[in-house]
């Protein structure tokens, strides 16, 4: 029987509390796989030298990890995307395991998050899920990457799902595209609330769920509302700390 490889590829995060969401994710993924052995990579080379530098750990990217796992052997390799959207770097890493193919009996790449419309659906229902009751006057806003790729209509999509599901009063917004938190502004202000509750919409809650979203600084999602009068709460888990969210990763895994 031949050696069979499981590689969670995730962009990764220098953070190191906030890659117990990766482990997690993992964790679901080999209980799903149990008859394949489980590997990580990152797709940020920048992360991968910072951790590197700072914790004596090498990460390696895709491309060196399916090097090492072809020279010793390996006949079949799943690659599992732990990104949230079919962005740029899910199509940076389709690119990387690309001209692997020929080295293994069978390697495939499994999709992101978000992916058909059930993922959708089922993505709004598991955080509806642990989403608290929302009072009259609350809101709940969701910080997405954002990227100027056109899979970034994902987040208004998602948006409208938690609408379709009876959550009036929950917004979608990303740092580095559309829906911005000035569309949430301007929704908050005509909806008369007064309190927003504030949460990564990102696999983990590394830098812009510690600075952009949570952090000090006066131009921060977190300070920004309250310099406006708005009571605000964070909640700092990735994604990827749902098990839910983690069970869904495992479902794209490929056959």
């Amino acid at each position: 029987m031949g050696k069979k490889a499981l590689a969670a590829v995730s962009f990764g995060t220098s953070y190191p509390q906030a890659r117990e969401a990766i482990s997690r994710i993992e964790r679901a993924l080999a209980a799903a796989r149990p008859d394949y052995q489980l590997f990580r990579a990152f797709t940020s080379g920048m992360v991968a030298d910072r951790i590197e530098r700072e914790e004596g750990v090498r990460i390696p990217s895709p491309a060196a990890l399916l090097e090492r796992l072809a020279a010793e052997g390996y006949d079949e390799v799943l690659c599992q995307s732990l990104h949230v959207i079919p962005g740029f770097e899910y199509e940076k890493l389709q690119k990387a395991i690309e001209p692997y193919a020929a080295r293994f009996k069978k390697l495939t790449l499994g999709k992101p998050l978000l992916w058909d419309t059930k993922d959708y659906l089922r993505l709004s229902r598991a955080l509806l899920a642990h989403m608290p009751k929302l009072g009259a006057d609350e809101a709940f806003v969701w910080m997405g990457h954002g990227t100027d790729h056109p899979a970034n209509a994902a987040y208004a999509l998602l948006e409208n799902t938690f609408r379709f599901d009876g959550a009036e009063r929950v917004y979608v917004a990303t740092v580095e595209g559309f829906p911005n938190f000035d569309y949430v502004l301007r929704r908050l202000h005509r909806q008369g609330v007064s309190r927003v509750r504030l949460a990564p919409l990102m696999v983990v809650a590394g830098d812009h769920a510690q600075n952009d979203l949570a952090g000090p600084e006066e131009d921060s999602w977190k300070s920004v509302l309250e310099s406006e009068g708005y009571h605000v709460q964070c909640d700092l888990r990735g994604l990827g700390e749902y098990e839910e969210v983690a069970a869904l990763f495992a479902a794209h895994l490929p056959a």
